[in-house]
């Protein structure tokens, strides 16, 4: 299949001006959205942040898709936006939000340089306590279906300190001291939380997204289930279930959007548990494997060195040492 692509505008920066992303193709469209496919890797990294600056780093930004949600905050400067065939003019305060697998791109506005940040994440991940309130998966996905606006103006935002969220999240991200994960997601549940009030402001009914809510779990929430439970006995079969799928589907899909297996998955979280217990406390190896779903220390210490080339015991070292 060929497929080409490329992002033109008029040149003229003002209000009405529009990026347009034009996209040639032979075949079908699941060819193309392949083709565009940007890959993260939602195991390893559910949380991403950084600072875009496009006097040192190449401009523009093709057009792409990926399963994590993106939020874009426009520090300096003036930048086109396309987003699943609607045309944006983001300036300067102004912050744009792209739905799990929103087609986008970003081209200048205008020979002058442009800083903006990034927050990408799997909205998987995010959680709520509160009774009355559905996952924030199941209310992002009611405001995506109710068109809902996902540009939001310096004014929209004025009363959020949306330019220190945003660096607290990348330092948070790039320094990982203890703790470093739940403090990202407060701040990311927080901004999405207030972009909702925003929304509900403009007409968007959660109480329609909370029916959505009971319905059976879904692929794309089952990690949150395995995130809370990591320390017990799972079984992929049982999650199938859940998921009202059969095991060979569930298994089938799992892999697709995490590129690995849900076993792996799960061994995998309990890892990332073991590290944080190795680092930030002191407790022994028994109690650990116990914490994290693992039948004994032999065991961790078989699963650890598969997934990190050295045992847990070399893992405290090595980073005591660092």
């Amino acid at each position: 299949m060929a497929l080409l692509y490329f992002i033109r505008y008029n040149g003229a920066m003002r209000k009405n001006a529009a990026c347009e992303v034009v996209i040639l193709a032979e075949g079908i469209m699941g060819d193309a959205m392949q083709y565009l496919f940007e890959y993260n890797d939602t195991l390893n990294s559910p949380y991403e942040a950084f600072l875009f600056n496009t006097s040192t780093m190449g401009f523009s930004v093709r057009p792409h898709w990926h399963y994590f949600m993106e939020i874009v905050y426009m520090r300096e400067g003036t930048g086109f936006v396309e987003c699943d065939g609607n045309s944006y003019l983001v300036e300067a305060g102004d912050m744009i939000l792209f739905h799990p697998e929103a087609v986008h791109a970003i081209c200048a506005a205008a020979n002058i340089p442009q800083k903006y940040e990034v927050l990408k994440f799997d909205v998987n991940h995010l959680y709520t306590e509160n009774s009355y309130a559905p996952k924030l998966r199941t209310i992002l996905n009611s405001a995506r279906s109710c068109k809902m606006p996902i540009c939001f103006r310096a004014e929209d935002v004025e009363h959020i300190p949306v330019s220190d969220l945003f660096e607290e999240c990348r330092l948070e991200l790039d320094n990982k001291n203890y703790g470093y994960d739940m403090i990202v997601h407060n701040k990311i549940c927080y901004l999405l939380v207030q972009l909702i009030r925003l929304w509900r402001e403009r007409g968007f009914d959660t109480d329609v997204a909370a029916v959505r809510s009971s319905e059976v779990e879904s692929i794309h929430e089952i990690t949150a289930y395995i995130d809370a439970h990591v320390g017990e006995t799972i079984k992929v079969e049982e999650l199938a279930d859940m998921c009202n799928m059969s095991y060979s589907y569930f298994a089938k899909s799992f892999k697709q959007y995490y590129g690995r297996s849900c076993k792996e998955y799960i061994e995998f979280m309990r890892i990332c548990k073991a590290e944080d217990l190795l680092l930030f406390t002191d407790f022994d190896l028994s109690y650990i494997s116990q914490e994290t779903g693992f039948s004994d220390s032999s065991h961790l210490i078989k699963i650890f060195r598969k997934w990190k080339g050295i045992t847990p015991k070399q893992f405290k070292i090595q980073h005591v040492k660092a």
